[in-house]
């Protein structure tokens, strides 16, 4: 299926998420870059903010799913098309896998993961110091991986807006589209 835009929903969504992987990408590297009073503060926004990107990832995920999409210009050629699929699906994964590699993490750790009013979510993996191990390695890695990830997404989103202009950076705005003039 496709569309001449994204819905408004996914649209919202993708400026709404925007801005809050960027602050959980830049707290996760701070956090785990110091020992300071610092350490603690970023650890208590991380978590919930994982929690939420989790939930707005997973309905993101379905209303990509079935929703109609806009298609890529012809003009741009296969190796770039294939590279820009490869790279949202690989931002799909990393939206979804973070934040379940987290609570796995954690749950490894015996460390609760705080939901609302004192109750916590339930673990997903029993307490053991080696799945602890693996998982905070395999959380790191990808995390990094999502960071490259995400500045290639926003230097491709800027050459479409700035250079190419090629309707692509349009399809995700937020700006009303101008009608033609009769």
């Amino acid at each position: 299926m496709t569309a001449p835009r994204f819905s408004l929903a996914l649209r919202l969504l993708h400026w709404t998420m925007a801005p809050l992987l960027l602050a959980m990408l830049l707290i996760g590297t701070g956090m785990v870059a110091t020992v300071s009073h610092w350490h603690l503060t970023l650890l208590n926004l991380h978590k919930p903010l994982g929690l939420a990107l989790l939930v707005l990832a997973v309905l993101r995920l379905l209303l990509r799913l079935f929703s109609p999409v806009p298609a890529l210009p012809s003009s741009l050629p296969p190796a770039l098309r294939l590279a820009a699929h490869g790279s949202h699906w690989l931002l799909y994964g990393c939206m979804l896998a973070m934040p379940l590699i987290g609570w796995a993490m954690l749950s490894a750790g015996n460390f609760p993961l705080p939901l609302l009013a004192g109750t916590t979510l339930p673990p997903l993996l029993q307490p053991n110091v080696a799945h602890y191990a693996l998982l905070r390695s395999l959380h790191t890695v990808l995390g990094e991986l999502f960071f490259v990830l995400v500045l290639g997404h926003i230097i491709a989103g800027l050459a479409h807006a700035l250079l190419l202009r090629d309707g692509v950076f349009g399809a995700i705005s937020l700006r009303r589209r101008r009608q033609p003039d009769n």
